[in-house]
């Protein structure tokens, strides 16, 4: 056993309960060995045969895991995984479970692909080349903007200024939306299958295509038909009548085949490429006719659906893997399901009513939205004395004092008047915008009620807030405020993480005593290709909801469930009450174990009382510490902008393209300062805890630091800086395409490593009021598939590969060029699907 698990793995001290059981030895040699390795892993000198892993013998899933890897390097046991464990939850029942399993090698699945390192000259080029791909595109824009505020500062007359405005900003937000497809077949043509190594030329030109997609406007338009278009001009062959939800933006859009028809719900991966062991693999996506794509699924490269294909939520498509026509799957891996995930009826909703909603959302933005943006920012200058006689060149010196007075009143005036007015909009428009969506009816597409429906949900989804509150006890009078129906809530100081999503906030009910951490998106609408409809989901009582989960209406749960990471919530079957439930698809696991109820004390009575107020008095100074801390982020950049104006007569749009590259070496320099000092420079250490102890309440301070700057630095060697200077230990040359630590210091990062789009490794676990974290390590040469998800205590050695959509769970212990995948994750001994032949570019 490693050091570093002992903290999690030592028994509380009222954890006897193995040497007091009644024993039963062992009666063959698969039984026996069984019992030694358990018995080695837990510390104690023998357990009975005929006790239960948890409920008898005091185990939990972390100690399970690491037994399992265990009898995974004896090369005279069958290979055990933690599915086995919890349908043969005593060593008898998996000695005989495990009976018609032949003996295999441990660790000779086919072997994944070694990364070929790339030298550390050709690597640095890559950084240097993108840093000045990046400046020549700040200093394009500032010329722009330059030019075009010139031109619209010379108007005369509020007409002439609109309609300046109406011109400079249509043609601005035109060139916005067409460079990056100029750029896209300029630089790359028509995407093919093939594969190219990161950091090279080839590299290079994705890169720059990617980073140019996804900074386009065209965005903000997902939802609408005028985002099907965009994805067409890139080269997608996209059909009549479908409907994308998703923001994640598809990069090698040639490859890419959406039938008419087709609905992909939101948070879902279509990218049509992966990086896998140093290496960009473009692949095919074909959609059928009226397919179903459920929300947090991931689609990999080389894969298909048949016309009226689904694939439920929280699900994954393999590379290589095909649905046929008209069958349903869900599950990591996808398997067969009867479930329909459709079940709407459709509504009139023809070319004609799309085509109008676009013509209706372009006018909107042409003669409304961008005069404002652009001229009406010019006309607060000019018509507020006070702002015009400061910004006038020469009236302010840099060094004066007046400069930095006027940047602490503008900045803190736009601020905190964004917290005030942002709140007093949430808690009032989408109430009255409320009244007009019915539940359970079913309205058409591309409408009135359409528009309302997704005002709701853009203004209730503000992520500000639900950071500000999250992680405390008055998120839930947030969630109130906007909506929610929460019932008789029982206060735990941890109701909600940061980090709530919803359809519609006015149709979701969460029962007393329930907690919820990061990351769960409540579905609470069914669409078609032609309808909406929206509808209550409700979770129950006294539940437990672990990171990433998407739970949808319908849900088959009721009270008293733990909802493990990244489960599939079921919608078949009885309603599942008293139990645990994990995986994708989900199968049961006990509710709790002996050794995550020694807190439970601290949850109830006097106690409780007590350390829930100490807790509130510390969120309330960690809210108002980072109210400040993001304050004086924005004083600092309108310092700077002030400073600008006063040499903008001078230098022009240069002094424009130096704010762009100031403002984001500041913001990542800035709040990597915020998160070392608030650990004082130390690295964190594996540790189990109350959710009431004064560390884990500094543990959720250091999750509040602001951390969306380092989605700029995606696909870049300057990532990898950013990490080091977080605490990461990680190597030398690791490709980053969108990868999320939580605990940085607790995690290493080997050489060579490829970590995908929407991957993260998280080193702690919360399980109702109790509060784990390890480290975990991922050795040189490992992938990490895209939206994969690495748990703690979890060590995967050189050149391991886990596959998309995965979960690896708490403890695991991956081998050398193993390859794994499902969730949970196991591994898989065939052979992993590779791209039919592509072309391979230096």
């Amino acid at each position: 056993m490693e050091e570093k698990s002992l903290d999690v793995l030592t028994p509380g001290p009222d954890e006897s309960a193995v040497g007091i059981r009644k024993y039963t030895s062992p009666e063959d040699g698969i039984e026996k060995d069984l019992a030694e390795v358990l018995a080695d892993v837990m510390c104690v000198e023998r357990v009975s045969v005929d006790g239960h892993f948890f409920d008898d013998l005091g185990a939990n899933s972390l100690v399970m895991a690491h037994f399992c890897a265990r009898v995974r390097k004896r090369a005279d046991l069958p290979s055990a995984s933690m599915k086995d464990i919890y349908r043969n939850p005593t060593i008898r029942s998996l000695a005989a479970g495990l009976a018609t399993v032949a003996p295999v090698e441990p660790s000779v699945p086919e072997p994944t692909e070694m990364v070929t390192p790339v030298h550390t000259v050709r690597y640095a080029l890559c950084g240097t080349l993108q840093f000045l791909l990046f400046v020549g595109y700040s200093f394009l824009a500032g010329l722009v903007a330059d030019r075009g505020y010139s031109w619209v500062s010379a108007g005369s007359g509020v007409i002439d200024i609109y309609l300046r405005s109406f011109i400079f900003g249509g043609v601005g937000f035109v060139a916005l939306c067409t460079f990056p497809i100029a750029a896209k077949w300029l630089l790359v043509g028509r995407w093919k299958p093939r594969e190219f190594p990161v950091w090279g030329l080839a590299y290079l030109r994705f890169w720059t295509v990617k980073v140019l997609i996804h900074a386009n406007p065209m965005i903000f338009f997902v939802g609408n038909p005028l985002y099907v278009l965009y994805l067409r001009a890139l080269g997608a062959r996209i059909g009549k009548g479908v409907t994308i939800l998703s923001r994640n933006v598809p990069v090698c859009t040639d490859l890419l085949t959406v039938g008419a028809g087709t609905v992909i719900r939101k948070d879902s991966f279509f990218l049509c490429y992966r990086a896998h062991a140093g290496r960009i693999q473009t692949g095919r996506i074909t959609l059928g006719q009226d397919v179903f794509i459920g929300e947090k699924t991931v689609l990999d490269i080389d894969t298909s659906m048949g016309d009226g294909a689904q694939l439920g939520h929280t699900s994954t498509l393999y590379s290589g893997q095909t649905v046929p026509g008209g069958q349903r799957r869900h599950g990591s891996p996808a398997q067969l399901t009867q479930h329909d995930y459709v079940g709407i009826e459709s509504a009139p909703c023809g070319t004609l009513r799309r085509a109008g909603f676009g013509l209706v959302t372009v006018l909107q933005l042409f003669f409304l939205y961008l005069p404002l943006a652009v001229g009406g920012a010019y006309m607060l200058v000019t018509l507020v004395p006070a702002l015009h006689d400061r910004l006038k060149a020469g009236t302010v010196q840099l060094t004066s004092p007046d400069l930095y007075l006027d940047a602490l009143l503008l900045s803190a005036l736009l601020f905190f008047g964004f917290v005030v007015v942002g709140l007093a909009v949430m808690f009032t428009v989408p109430r009255l915008l409320n009244l007009v969506v019915k539940p359970d009816k079913v309205y058409p597409l591309y409408g009135f009620h359409y528009s309302v429906h997704r005002a709701i949900g853009n203004l209730t989804n503000i992520k500000f807030f639900t950071w500000l509150f999250g992680d405390s006890s008055y998120i839930v009078h947030y969630l109130r405020g906007i909506g929610y129906d929460l019932s008789r809530i029982e206060q735990t100081g941890s109701n909600f993480g940061t980090e709530v999503q919803h359809e519609t906030p006015f149709h979701c009910s969460v029962g007393s005593g329930t907690m919820v951490a990061d990351g769960l998106s409540i579905i609470n609408a069914d669409y078609s290709s032609t309808s909406f409809r929206v509808s209550r989901a409700s979770i129950g009582s006294y539940n437990f909801l672990g990171n990433n989960i998407a739970y949808p209406l319908g849900a088959r749960t009721g009270d008293n469930c733990l909802l493990a990471t990244k489960v599939g919530v079921p919608l078949e079957g009885e309603v599942r009450e008293g139990v645990g439930l994990l995986g994708s698809p989900c199968f049961e696991i006990p509710r709790s174990v002996e050794r995550d109820s020694r807190f439970d004390h601290l949850r109830t009575g006097d106690e409780l009382h007590r350390s829930l107020a100490a807790k509130n008095r510390y969120n309330i100074r960690s809210m108002v510490f980072f109210l400040l801390v993001r304050w004086l982020h924005f004083f600092v950049l309108t310092m700077f902008g002030l400073a600008n104006a006063e040499l903008y007569d001078s230098y022009g749009h240069v002094m424009i393209a130096a704010f762009l590259v100031f403002s984001l070496g500041f913001t990542a320099v800035y709040f990597v300062l915020v998160e070392r000092g608030i650990a004082a420079f130390r690295t964190l250490q594996s540790r189990v805890c109350s959710i009431y102890d004064p560390y884990f309440w500094w543990h959720e301070r250091l999750w509040k630091v602001p951390d969306t700057y380092l989605n700029i630095f995606n696909g870049t060697p300057f990532k990898n800086v950013i990490w080091r200077m977080l605490g990461v230990r990680i190597g030398s040359r690791v490709f980053d395409d969108g990868c999320y630590m939580t605990e940085r210091t607790l995690t290493t990062i080997g050489n060579d490593c490829t970590l995908n789009a929407g991957s993260k490794v998280q080193c702690h676990s919360q399980e109702d009021g109790t509060f784990k974290s390890d480290r975990s390590t991922l050795g040189a040469g490992c992938t990490i598939g895209v939206g994969a998800h690495v748990h703690y205590g979890v060590t995967m050695g050189e050149g391991a590969v886990l596959a998309p959509d995965s979960f690896l769970m708490k403890g695991e212990e991956v081998p050398q060029q193993a390859y794994w995948g499902g969730n949970p994750a196991a591994e898989m001994r065939d052979a992993p699907h590779r791209p039919e032949a592509p072309a391979r570019k230096g």
